[in-house]
């Protein structure tokens, strides 16, 4: 399985990045990619812009392990995740989760998954520049629960 885990400063190319995953590859029959970007505004406030920034090793060690999670979940072919840091203004793209498989539904729920664990667990911390003053972002309940959901075993489905 073809695995790529990057954190950059530089904007990333959702093209490239897909190709890169999938050229030369006639196994994979579906590929998702979920792209988050940085609204202008945080809570309904307007904003600047936001500073993420992380403990490099410690960051990908912790991607490193939610991916080897979702490869134990579901039937997957390859996954990127690239992620970047610093200082972001409304409009950049802050993070790619691409996932490939055979069929849809586990790129699907993989990617979900793997967004869902990067929003909690990865340790990036958010500084929202406001036109007022900075601050730091805290963990959301909504975040936490959606990460939860994924706690039980995996379901696998019959047919």
């Amino acid at each position: 399985m073809t695995t790529t885990i990057r954190l950059q400063r530089e904007a990333f190319d959702v093209a490239a990045e897909v190709a890169a995953l999938t050229r030369g590859r006639t196994d994979i029959g579906a590929v998702v990619t979920f792209t988050g970007i940085c609204r202008a505004d945080e809570d309904g406030a307007p904003i600047a812009a936001l500073t993420l920034e992380h403990y490099p090793r410690m960051a990908e060690a912790e991607i490193a392990r939610h991916i080897e999670e979702a490869r134990a979940r579901w039937p997957l072919l390859g996954m990127t995740v690239v992620h970047r840091y610093g200082r972001l203004v409304p409009g950049e793209p802050i993070v790619l989760v691409v996932t490939a498989s055979s069929h849809r539904q586990a790129a699907f729920t993989a990617a979900e998954f793997l967004m869902d664990f990067l929003k909690t667990r990865a340790p990036f911390w958010k500084q929202v520049e406001t036109f007022a003053g900075t601050s730091w972002v805290e963990a959301k309940a909504a975040d936490d629960v959606a990460a939860d959901r994924w706690s039980a075993p995996p379901r696998r489905e019959v047919r």
